[in-house]
């Protein structure tokens, strides 16, 4: 008789909060409503990784209906040793058509409105920090008018 498959486990890193300027609205286009975030710097504190987020990373949004968005934050972090990630973040944002009206409008939302959710991978040349090219996270996003929050976790 076959076992049931058991989850992997996830591991907390640490959270990221992530300083965001006004869009820059580039409008419909054939895949969907594209804005683009200016990523203007930020924090990282937890257990594995902690740091500051590196202003000039950008969030490209694909706005596909009024209650769905395809996200893909690129940036980088500086570690409190010096090292430099980069992160590359795909996310799904889902809920109603309002709550997503909000967030677009740069107003507070409950976060528990909303379904966000990321896969980051992140990826160092630090021999210290190789254990983040060989590691897959996943994790739960927040969007606040001036930032957004990543709870980070490493699938074990």
């Amino acid at each position: 008789m076959a076992q049931t498959p058991q989850p992997p486990a996830l591991e907390y890193v640490g959270t990221l909060s992530v300083l965001i300027a006004e869009p820059i609205d580039v409008g419909p286009t054939p895949e969907g409503h594209r804005r683009i975030i200016p990523i203007t710097g930020g924090t990282v504190s937890g257990p594995r990784l902690s740091g500051r987020v590196l202003p000039g990373g950008a969030d490209f949004q694909i706005l596909h209906t009024p209650e769905l968005s395809q996200l893909e934050a690129r940036y980088a972090i500086e570690t409190e040793d010096g090292a430099i990630v980069s992160v590359d973040n795909a996310a799904i944002r889902a809920g109603s058509a309002e709550a997503l009206g909000r967030i677009a409008r740069g107003e507070p939302v409950d976060p528990a409105e909303v379904y966000f959710r990321c896969a980051p991978r992140l990826r160092s040349s630090a021999p210290r920090w190789d254990w983040v090219n060989r590691t897959l996270f996943v994790g739960t996003g927040e969007r606040y008018p001036d930032r957004v929050v990543v709870h980070a976790f490493a699938v074990a």
